[in-house]
């Protein structure tokens, strides 16, 4: 019979795999500038630490010795082409003798001189570089810094996967073409990077907070990095946008346990165990959102920390004040249009003022155009049809959301929605 044991290097870099290896890729981009390279050698270190630590056991610090691997093994393959391309064997030899930098850093990323030592946020601000189309920054970040396959931010953008995968290509040839640097710009151009850098760890935060497909309903691996990030800058450029959006993560991810059931299935706001919520995150994220509000210069993601706190501080669904968050919405909205938070806003005015009220403001917003494929459009229009007994309706909502989502738990809970109506 085979020993148990042997399964457990195994098990080490699988899991490894899942919570390191984004961050092993930035560090191997960095040392090596090459994506495609980077990649190569990424594949090739895990490959080496399946055949080499069920033998010789998981070494104290994985992320460094897959490194060091990657990169070694990237030497290796600069060496095998450089007898077709001499350009191969001065880079092979650069790489080579170039010192293997620390892969450790001081608290939050920070050393001693107060330098920036954080691979992966170097890895953001190029992804982010000015000279990339906005399409390719998000493209190129979701697919390195986040592990995404250009399907899943096809779906996630309603983008057919082969454009996604050309923007990508096309963003790798330009950083590596205009020789863009791996590393965070100075202070002084930091301002102006600012909102997009910010957008992307939202989008990261997002896809672990509620994956755009999968078994599972999150992904907290990435909830937790792009909450890492936040706290880098914070320390790196405390904004008062760049506070307001640690303190949104905070609050939204307080509420993580209690957003499954035991057994994977989607707990609703309104449903979910309040006592499992994360009182210390929601501590923290109250006091993150004061430091933003007390600056006076309030922004997007500051006004939605702001909901994600009346949220928090109601004891049970019924006693949300509903006002204030309609009240938040309606000044959210004039700063940012985006029909996502106009979707938003409408079920807040449904809980205020009744599902007839929000129905009308859904229906205004599907008639234009901009949500007809974004599922939960459709599911919260099926939601509004159900409280109001219009039950053909909500099915037919319910049955268009079901075609949109390729999320497991949330297709197993309209199926269950589904079947109540029928």
């Amino acid at each position: 019979m085979e020993d148990a044991g042997a399964h457990r290097p195994r098990e080490m870099v699988d899991s490894i795999y899942r919570t390191e290896s984004r961050r092993v890729l930035a560090t191997l981009i960095r040392l090596l500038g090459d994506f495609d390279l980077a990649e190569e050698a990424l594949h090739d270190a895990f490959t080496a630490a399946l055949e080499r630590w069920p033998a010789e056991g998981v070494p104290d610090n994985p992320r460094a010795w897959l490194v060091s691997t990657g990169r070694f093994k990237a030497i290796d393959v600069l060496r095998r082409r450089s007898r077709f391309d001499k350009s191969c064997a001065a880079l092979a030899a650069s790489l080579d003798a170039a010192a293997m930098p620390a892969t450790t850093a001081g608290p939050a990323g920070i050393n001693d001189a107060g330098d920036l030592e954080d691979d992966r946020l170097r890895l953001i601000f190029t992804c982010c570089h000015p000279a990339l189309s906005a399409d390719a920054q998000v493209a190129l970040t979701l697919r390195e810094v986040c592990g995404l396959t250009t399907e899943e931010i096809g779906r996630a953008f309603l983008t057919d996967p082969r454009t996604i995968a050309q923007r990508i290509v096309r963003a790798k040839a330009k950083i590596r073409d205009a020789r863009i640097p791996y590393q965070v710009p100075s202070r002084a151009e930091l301002p102006e990077r600012l909102d997009t850098v910010l957008h992307v760890i939202y989008l990261v935060f997002n896809e672990g907070y509620s994956a755009s497909s999968g078994d599972s309903l999150t992904r907290q691996e990435l909830s937790a990095e792009a909450i890492r990030l936040g706290r880098l800058m914070v320390e790196l450029l405390a904004e008062p946008e760049t506070t307001g959006l640690l303190a949104l993560m905070l609050l939204h991810e307080s509420r993580r346990a209690a957003r499954t059931s035991p057994d994977g299935e989607l707990v609703l706001l309104a449903d979910q165990d309040r006592s499992q919520w994360n009182r210390e995150l929601i501590a923290e994220g109250g006091a993150r959102l004061e430091q933003a509000l007390a600056t006076r210069r309030v922004g997007p993601y500051t006004l939605q920390a702001a909901v994600a706190a009346v949220h928090a501080a109601a004891a049970t669904a019924e006693a949300t004040d509903w006002r204030a968050i309609v009240a938040i919405y309606d000044v959210l909205v004039r700063l940012d249009p985006s029909p996502v938070l106009h979707l938003n806003r409408a079920a807040a005015v449904s809980m205020r003022d009744g599902p007839a009220e929000g129905l009308a403001l859904i229906d205004a917003l599907l008639a234009a155009g901009d949500l007809d494929d974004y599922y939960l459009a459709h599911s919260a229009r099926a939601d509004l049809c159900r409280r109001l007994g219009h039950a053909e309706e909500a099915r037919k909502s319910y049955e268009r959301a079901l075609a949109l989502t390729r999320q497991a738990p949330e297709r197993r809970f309209l199926e269950r929605r589904l079947e109540e109506l029928r």
